[in-house]
């Protein structure tokens, strides 16, 4: 007979995740979370803790633990111990209802702290605890949120559903919720809101984790620690404003910070697309990173600032660190500027569209050339199941300067990174022609570029190498390919082709950095 096994898990590692915009954290994170944190804070009666954003009450439960142990000496009586911790030092704000009753079994063991079977025992009109939760409506100016953006076509709903209209950012004043200063602020904040109708797209979404981090640094704490997906670190997130990821890339408080390739490293079976990470920022501290990246099972750390290079992003791999040095040391300081290097060659998104006219789920286009329809059109294919059709010029909205020269096409969205071919395949616009918003028009600027055709094709060829598209994975950790992401190549001599042996000679790259490229970026044939 078998030996029988008593398996007994921790409730909080067996949740089902909301939505990948509310993860739960599993406790062996939160703990990691913790550890970041000097740990003689959890024997001090006097240390205080707000979770701004509780879901499962994963935060507050192990710090309860920790606060149990940590005041043995101060406070020997367990009872009395467990009164002052629960009332005293640990608070929190609960992002919905449901999420509310959840945390407050998991830190009182009880959904209702004033009753028999809560662990301590608040008044008897107290069924709160520590942990609040208040419903509340989005403050709507010209159909938004003027707090968090959301639509007010989306989220003017009935009291009996939830209006996501979360408590902590939805104020000018948040040392109100407690008339409290707080120690230390630590928590997992909802990621992204849908803001409702946006071009036609129903899923449209911003971030939102933002929002949880600027209200915490207004209360002031001396450590704030927060896990969010990592894409503000290289700058591939939609609603987050320059300023504050200026802020936030060149704060010398943030002391450390562990940042994960692959979400499901962090949280099981969740794919966050370009990781995730946790910082923590001490307020009296003012000096290097502790950068760690996780790798799989692989760690590497880098003490520097996180604007080390100048280029408003985090490097994520200190192997490119050194490859940016090199080129940087050939270029000079080519990555400031849309002019210094080749994201001044790519377009704005929609370069051709206005949002409404020459889309690729909308236009008046022809299958064959008349003379009605005279102008190329590269739509989407994997919506018109044909790759190009034809359009009279009254529909082409805007950037008519653009439809006589040479150009080339790329799409906007293609690959995560780069574990992937990162870009689609480059092709070339001919004259007269145009693309829906599917594409970037590289060559698009009638008075600053006007390349041959030839110089379009060794353009190409540039695109097509490795070491071009490695450069661009450094910044690019989603589908989204914007200008941007092409912050980090430099601009070459387009007279002639280019091959991946012609650049690395040029850069002076070693024999590991070209074998690291190799093996990260497939070819593109």
């Amino acid at each position: 007979m078998s030996e029988v096994k008593n398996y007994n898990p921790d409730v909080l590692n067996c949740l089902a995740n909301l939505s990948n915009d509310e993860v739960f954290t599993p406790p062996e994170v939160a703990n990691a979370m913790l550890d970041l944190l000097p740990q003689e804070l959890f024997e001090n009666p006097q240390t205080t803790f707000l979770d701004p954003c509780c879901k499962s009450g994963v935060f507050l439960r192990e710090i309860a633990k920790r606060l149990i142990k940590g005041l043995e000496k101060s406070i020997p009586d367990l009872q009395t111990r467990l009164d002052h911790i629960y009332k005293n030092q640990l608070f929190g704000i609960a992002i919905t209802e449901m999420t509310s009753l959840l945390s407050r079994r998991s830190l009182y063991c009880s959904k209702y702290p004033n009753t028999e079977y809560s662990i301590v025992q608040f008044d008897k009109d107290n069924v709160e605890g520590r942990v609040r939760f208040r419903r509340l409506e989005h403050s709507w100016k010209n159909g938004r949120c003027a707090f968090c953006g959301a639509a007010e076509s989306e989220y003017k709903r009935d009291e009996s559903l939830e209006s996501h209209a979360y408590e902590f950012i939805h104020t000018n004043n948040p040392e109100k919720f407690f008339n409290m200063q707080f120690d230390v602020i630590i928590g997992n904040p909802p990621y992204q809101l849908s803001v409702g109708n946006t071009n036609g797209n129903k899923s449209k979404a911003r971030a939102i984790y933002h929002e949880f981090i600027s209200q915490a640094i207004k209360l002031d704490p001396r450590y704030l620690i927060m896990i969010t997906p990592s894409r503000w670190m290289t700058r591939s997130v939609e609603g987050i404003s320059d300023e504050w990821l200026d802020t936030m890339i060149n704060d010398h408080s943030i002391k450390k910070l562990h940042d994960f390739v692959n979400s499901v490293d962090c949280f099981p079976g969740v794919d966050i697309k370009g990781g995730v990470s946790y910082f923590l920022r001490d307020k009296l501290y003012n000096g290097k990173c502790h950068y760690y990246l996780h790798v799989d099972n692989d760690v590497t750390q880098i003490i520097n600032y996180l604007n080390s290079t100048g280029a408003g992003i985090v490097i994520r791999d200190v192997k490119a660190i050194d490859i940016l040095n090199k080129i940087q040391s050939v270029e000079g300081n080519y990555m400031l500027g849309l002019d210094n290097n080749f994201s001044g060659l790519v377009s704005p998104k929609d370069y051709f569209t206005n949002k409404q006219y020459l889309t690729s789920s909308w236009c008046d286009f022809s299958l064959s050339e008349n003379s009605d329809s005279s102008i190329k059109y590269y739509l989407n294919r994997s919506i018109h199941k044909i790759s190009n059709a034809w359009i009279s010029k009254k529909d082409i909205p805007k950037n008519h300067k653009a439809i006589s020269l040479n150009k080339i096409y790329i799409s906007a969205a293609a690959g995560t990174g780069a574990d992937d071919l990162v870009l689609t395949k480059p092709f070339l616009g001919e004259p007269n022609s145009v693309c829906s918003q599917t594409y970037l028009v590289i060559g698009y600027d009638a008075e600053k570029h006007n390349f041959t055709k030839t110089e379009c094709r060794n353009i190409i060829s540039y695109i097509k190498t490795k070491f071009f598209r490695y450069l661009v994975s450094i910044k690019k950790k989603t589908q989204n390919g914007p200008r941007g992401v092409y912050q980090f190549v430099p601009l070459q001599d387009f007279s002639k082709p280019w091959t991946d042996e012609e650049l690395y000679a040029k850069y002076g790259l070693d024999e590991d950095e070209i074998g690291f490229i190799e093996s990260m970026i497939r070819p593109m044939e």
